[in-house]
């Protein structure tokens, strides 16, 4: 089964420097039937104005994942991590026992735009940690493994049993992934349009729950850019 959650049936919050979309409950939205799905908890997608961007904050017990559609982000950290993301690399950071962070619009002339996802960890209290990974090429028309529990194929190695996959599809092209018995879904559609098999649309911005499904297909209706969750 899915069960598509449109782009615009998210909460919202513009703060002027920041125009925000969340997926799930997040901050000042709160919705009862969109709390989280399965150990995802945040799917933000963030949009910061030159210049901007949230000052040092802090976070404990919660797997952060940073991706980049558009611009550049900086970040710094109290573990001691820092550096520049942009299209093509993903950060990871574990706030674990407590960490503190801030993330700064790198340029002073274009926006940068962005998902941030919250993963609920399986544990609690373990060292706080900051990763990148460049994935680039391995996008294209094919699903790159970004995070995984056990950290195959030069995945951050993530305090969760889940996969987190990131493509760029070509108009035209299809992908196929394949679920485990037993394991749960969610498509986020961050740029561009793709068609179900069963004819049903999403566009840039809608997510959708997958369960009891041996196999997800899609076809892209125009270049697009997803992310994946094969979930616990």
């Amino acid at each position: 089964m899915i069960a598509i959650r449109k782009g615009v049936d998210r909460g919202q919050a513009n703060h002027g420097w920041l125009d925000a979309r969340h997926t799930f409950s997040f901050a000042n939205y709160h919705h009862p039937d969109h709390m989280s799905y399965r150990s995802l908890r945040v799917m933000n997608e963030d949009r910061i104005n030159p210049g901007a961007g949230f000052p040092p904050h802090p976070h404990q017990d919660m797997e952060i994942i940073t991706y980049v559609l558009d611009g550049a982000l900086a970040h710094k950290d109290s573990t001691g991590g820092e550096g520049v993301i942009r299209p093509g690399t993903v950060q990871y950071m574990s706030a674990g026992s407590g960490v503190t962070h801030s993330e700064f619009n790198a340029s002073e002339i274009e926006p940068v735009h962005l998902y941030q996802i919250w993963i609920t960890p399986n544990q609690r209290g373990a060292a706080p940690r900051y990763e990148e990974r460049q994935i680039g090429d391995a996008r294209d028309g094919a699903l790159a493994l970004v995070a995984s529990g056990d950290g195959r194929d030069g995945s951050f190695q993530i305090h969760q049993d889940a996969d987190i996959y990131a493509s760029v599809v070509p108009e035209g092209a299809s992908l196929t992934h394949r679920f485990a018995p037993g394991r749960f879904g969610w498509l986020q559609v961050a740029k561009g349009g793709i068609e179900l098999p069963e004819g049903s649309i999403m566009q840039a911005g809608d997510g959708a729950k997958i369960n009891d499904l041996e196999t997800l297909n899609f076809k892209a209706l125009a270049d697009s850019e997803i992310l994946l969750f094969d979930l616990a």
